[in-house]
């Protein structure tokens, strides 16, 4: 392997790792909000218990996050110098207006949000609980203008090669930065739903039937139930988006070769990039005109109208089906738990399991769905303006290889110990009613 694909290897696995862990923190931040303002309505021990199981899958989230975000960042200027040389006057405001306006207040009020319950006013542990959610969204929103920016760059001018922003309204609100946006933090709600749902079912079917799992089952599947069908149209508008201003990519996402009218809705094939084929197709006649373009006879853009232009295609159109097939799953399982509930207020043992089995499905769409837009958008690193080769270092293939096989070993451990963690905190979940911790004696607190 050459050093340039080493070091994008090296980036996707430090970017998988770490997008774990917001798609968890931006939506179950507001969760913790929600559970937060119940308790405080209802008095209910059985929502305090609830909030304290969370809070702790929050904050081990967080911790993880930010430390594996650090790690990422180091590698703008150890893999891809070319990228802050180029556009660092857009990346590098943006990336600061993050740690400015969401970084410091998840930070300043988390340590409130965590152990602040009976040690400090009531108005104020929940205002930090949802200063901290506040955070988590500002954090979502810097982050995804400057990936939606590199797909559809906006509101600038090359200088020398170099780019300088001419007009920031044009830059953060880019054409494809509130599609990207909304489809982001609807797969956040989604990941958190399913990860609500699915340890409160992991309890239940290991004989926990108290009001606190009741209450988290029922809450985490009527947000999927809600979330899933919203999160259909959002994609839909962000394909539509995606067709406009990257219609190489929206070719690979659909195997199609050649631009033509009633392309069909490919469920299965092999696509070929040597023979620029696929093998063994299985498709809906027309289908993706109908999505792409409302209309069976519309026309869809080919492959081989961007010959060393377009992403590679295998990919992107493997992970768009694995993307669409666990949000299909997602959607037939939360509707039926959610019926189930309604109809008799639990769910059977067999939803049970499917919603246990699915706790972290999330991920695997989250991670399927940010591959098809990551791997899409090449060969460019910024559309039309830096390619990927233009931007990496001169670091040797064998100096990246060793520290890409360090990173692979020490994030497959970490992950299996939040997997761990995570069920054990489920499993072993404390049911004592607290009562509320008097402040300290001012003596001690000074």
């Amino acid at each position: 392997m050459d050093a340039v694909l080493l070091a994008r290897l090296q980036f996707a696995a430090n970017i998988s790792f770490h997008i774990l862990f917001p798609t968890i923190t931006i939506a179950l931040g507001w969760f913790l909000v929600y559970v937060r303002l119940r308790f405080a309505r209802s008095g209910d021990q059985a929502w305090m218990q609830v909030y304290r199981l969370y809070v702790r899958v929050f904050a081990l989230s967080f911790a993880l996050g930010v430390v594996s975000g650090i790690t990422m960042s180091f590698q703008f200027g150890t893999n891809w110098p070319g990228f802050m040389e180029r556009v660092g006057n857009i990346a590098g405001p943006l990336l600061a207006y993050e740690v400015l306006t969401a970084f410091f207040l998840e930070a300043t009020f988390l340590g409130i949000m965590l152990f602040g319950h009976g040690r400090v006013p009531a108005w104020a542990h929940i205002g930090s609980t949802v200063l901290v959610a506040v955070g988590t969204t500002l954090s979502a929103f810097w982050i995804l203008v400057l990936n939606s920016w590199m797909h559809t760059p906006a509101g600038h001018t090359l200088i020398d090669g170099v780019v300088h922003a001419q007009d920031w309204w044009a830059i953060i609100f880019n054409p494809s930065m509130p599609y990207r946006l909304t489809h982001m933090l609807l797969a956040s709600g989604l990941t958190a739903a399913f990860l609500v749902a699915g340890l409160a079912a992991l309890r239940w079917l290991k004989g926990d039937r108290g009001r606190d799992v009741r209450f988290a089952l029922g809450s985490g599947v009527r947000l999927a139930a809600v979330l899933i069908p919203l999160q259909i149209l959002a994609g839909d508008m962000h394909g539509l988006n995606t067709l406009e201003h990257q219609p190489a990519k929206v070719a690979a996402m659909e195997g199609n070769w050649e631009t033509g009218s009633h392309v069909p809705l490919l469920l299965f094939a092999w696509p070929d990039e040597a023979a620029r084929n696929n093998q063994f197709e299985i498709g809906i006649p027309s289908g993706a005109s109908l999505i792409l373009k409302h209309d069976p006879a519309g026309v869809v853009p080919g492959l081989n109208d961007f010959q060393g232009q377009h992403p590679p295609v295998a990919p992107v159109f493997f992970a768009f089906r694995i993307m669409v097939g666990v949000g299909v799953a997602m959607l037939i399982l939360s509707w039926w738990a959610a019926a189930q509930l309604y109809r008799r207020g639990e769910v059977t043992p067999l939803v049970a399991r499917a919603l246990a089995a699915m706790t972290f499905s999330g991920w695997i769409a989250t991670l399927a769905g940010w591959y098809v837009t990551e791997i899409g958008r090449q060969p460019w690193l910024v559309t039309g303006v830096l390619k990927t080769a233009e931007a990496a270092s001169t670091v040797p293939a064998p100096t990246i290889a060793i520290s890409l096989a360090v990173y692979l070993v020490v994030y497959a451990g970490l992950l299996l110990a939040f997997l761990g963690v995570v069920t054990r905190l489920a499993l072993s979940a404390d049911k004592t009613p607290h009562a509320p911790i008097p402040p300290l004696p001012a003596a001690q607190a000074a």
